[in-house]
């Protein structure tokens, strides 16, 4: 299977990501323009990306504010071993939460909230300190960046002779 996806993550593959990175929606026909391959050949081509799984879905990126939920935060976890559990069932069950993430180290657990109000992030990390200690954060700002492809290989240069030292 790596030889297979490796096949597809040609600087052709590459340039098919980094487009429906920008544009997931973009119709075969313009993404096999700006590829240079034909829609037929390109829809085959991304039918195979995703067959390998390289390409493992297509997402819609919501504007929370705009669905009440202005304020987005992160909640560093930590808890004893034998919580796990019960936390993990609680926060499965919980308002708001748009991921979780299972660590290694001191902290168990990050999870990332939107929430409406500051009082309701508050009624998350009180219902998460029956299990463990939160430590939540407030994003300011975010920033996403597109995966990209390997940089072009520099050209081989030949091994130059060493001289021996002259001492």
């Amino acid at each position: 299977m790596a030889r297979k996806a490796d096949r597809l993550l040609d600087r052709i593959g590459w340039r098919i990501i980094a487009a429906l990175q920008e544009d997931a929606r973009m119709p075969f026909s313009a993404l096999g323009r700006r590829v240079g391959l034909s829609a037929p050949a390109v829809a085959d081509r991304v039918r195979r990306m995703e067959d390998a799984g390289i390409i493992a879905g297509y997402r819609v990126e919501l504007g929370m504010a705009k669905l009440g939920a202005p304020l987005l935060a992160l909640i560093r976890v930590s808890a004893p071993e034998e919580n796990c559990v019960p936390l993990g069932r609680l926060v499965e069950g919980l308002p708001h939460v748009l991921e979780t993430h299972r660590l290694t180290g001191s902290d168990r657990l990050v999870i990332k909230v939107a929430v409406p109000s500051i009082a309701a992030l508050d009624v998350i990390l009180q219902a998460i300190a029956a299990f463990g200690t939160p430590t939540a954060s407030v994003v300011l700002r975010s920033r996403t960046r597109p995966v990209e492809g390997p940089k072009e290989a520099p050209a081989r240069v030949a091994p130059s002779r060493r001289e021996p030292d002259r001492a």
